[in-house]
């Protein structure tokens, strides 16, 4: 029987209000300290790193590791930050995916954000071509080194660190030890590179006259309209509007682990890997609520809209500054000491080809928005989508070119584009070089794709014309 004053009861309520209460204090600093705000550091990455410092005092004074204290967290400070992590990237997802998306885009659009897609796609593959063939390097050199962790990268860079974490677990059960503190390392050497390469990136636009003078303000101005829509349920009934919201996000997270079961059941053998799609087993899940809320509506069970815009973009956002907090805070630095030089060799590495590959793509497709796209891209594709909107706010603060709206509407192409890599992710261990050619293949064939209108023209241009008849003949 269980006490009320028990560690158990505690642990996770005590670290919760460590997480939140980093998260104050980080924001505070940020606000105070003009280097730390010119920096564009989010305050999640910081939070995260604070208390990555104050476990490593926290060892080097008493010789134990911080998060397994009996005391504060009854050992299971570890399992409850590696929780969070996966968790929460999920309900982020399905927080996302509940939004209703009542715009219409013109033909032109639909292009652009088929184009935002396939980069994002693209820059996936590249980073897993370029981590895999660093760790093949690698493993040539430390033998028993895991020939597959360079394809953390792309998750850790790509998609943040609660797939960089999944993935890491996966690989931890191919025998790969520390896989998931070494995918969290990976996806918060991505967020340090986001942020200092994004404001280098800033700085060279300032001197050559190109940053807007008018910058965005901390106020960020909301108007009605924009918090709630025609139709919708009152903000506060019998049951709150935020609590309607949290409610469906819960009843679709429901739905995914019935499935994931089921599938568990089903699939002994790749039980591992259906729960590490978690995220995207969720998205589903929210796409079938959404269907369900739609036929209530349309059959007169329900006459108002139940979802909010507004309100679940703040219950996305909560989720993912909960994630990667607890994502940083996860990394066991203890059982990372023989792979500080890969890891810095692989965070340079993905600074590199990130940048320069957004940076060619944003220049030759997106000329009307080019530093706009380029620094929402650069920023979604080396830390998150929330890096990105930061560093875009820097050039366009009103959101008046479509950047923004590419980096919401894209995930529907690379979702379906990058469903196969994921699968592939797990291929690595096994067969890294079949895994490795896979990836340059695909990654070739997305950009005849993604050039094929400059690519083509070029050789339309180069065919001879027909020669004309002279006036003498």
């Amino acid at each position: 029987m269980e006490n009320f004053w028990d560690s158990s009861i505690w642990g996770f309520i005590i670290l919760m209000g460590m997480i939140l209460g980093s998260l104050l204090i980080a924001n505070a600093l940020r606000k105070s300290i003009p280097w730390l705000k010119s920096s564009l550091i989010p305050s999640s990455v910081l939070a995260g790193t604070m208390l990555l410092i104050v476990a490593a005092i926290y060892r080097a004074i008493t010789g134990n590791l911080f998060f397994e204290s009996e005391v504060l967290f009854a050992g299971k400070g570890f399992v409850y930050l590696e929780m969070l992590t996966y968790h929460c990237l999920a309900l982020g997802f399905i927080a996302g995916a509940l939004k209703s998306t009542g715009e219409k885009l013109t033909k032109q659009r639909v292009g652009e954000v088929i184009n935002t897609g396939v980069t994002t796609v693209s820059t996936y593959l590249l980073q897993g071509a370029i981590g895999l063939g660093i760790t093949l390097i690698v493993a040539l050199v430390i033998p028993g080194f895991f020939k597959a962790a360079g394809v953390l990268l792309p998750f850790g860079y790509g998609q943040g660190s609660g797939q960089a974490m999944n993935y890491g677990m996966i690989y931890e059960g191919m025998g790969f030890e520390g896989g998931k503190s070494f995918g969290l390392t990976v996806a918060a050497l991505g967020f340090l590179c986001a942020s200092f390469g994004g404001v280098i990136h800033l700085n060279i636009m300032k001197r050559k006259g190109k940053l807007p003078q008018q910058q965005q303000s901390d106020e960020e101005i909301i108007h009605e309209e924009d918090i709630q829509s025609k139709n919708e349920i009152p903000m506060q009934e019998s049951v709150d509007k935020l609590t309607i919201q949290i409610a469906l996000v819960a009843v679709a997270y429901l739905i995914a682990y019935l499935i994931m079961l089921g599938l568990g059941t089903l699939l002994p053998g790749m039980r591992n890997v259906i729960y590490g799609f978690n995220f995207l087993l969720g998205v589903l899940a929210a796409v079938v609520v959404k269907m369900v809320l739609k036929l209530l509506k349309r059959i007169g069970w329900m006459k108002k809209e139940h979802t909010n815009n507004f309100l679940l973009t703040r219950v996305s956002n909560f989720f993912y500054d909960i994630m990667v907090v607890a994502g940083i805070g996860a990394i066991r630095l203890d059982m990372l000491e023989k792979y500080w030089g890969i890891l810095l060799i692989l965070g340079a590495a993905g600074l590199v080809f990130t940048y320069a590959y957004n940076r060619l793509v944003a220049k030759a497709l997106f000329k009307n928005y080019t530093e706009e796209q380029f620094l929402a891209m650069y920023g979604m594709l080396s830390g998150t989508a929330s890096t990105g909107i930061i560093l875009l706010r820097e050039v366009d603060s009103e959101f008046k070119t479509p950047a923004a709206d590419n980096l919401v509407y894209q995930n529907f192409p690379a979702i379906i584009l990058g469903f196969p890599m994921m699968f592939l992710a797990t291929l690595a261990p096994d067969k890294p070089i079949l895994t490795l050619i896979i990836f340059i293949v695909f990654f070739l064939v997305l950009n005849v794709y993604l050039f094929r209108g400059f690519l083509f023209r070029k050789r339309i241009k180069a065919q001879p014309q027909e020669e004309q008849p002279t006036s003498e003949e």
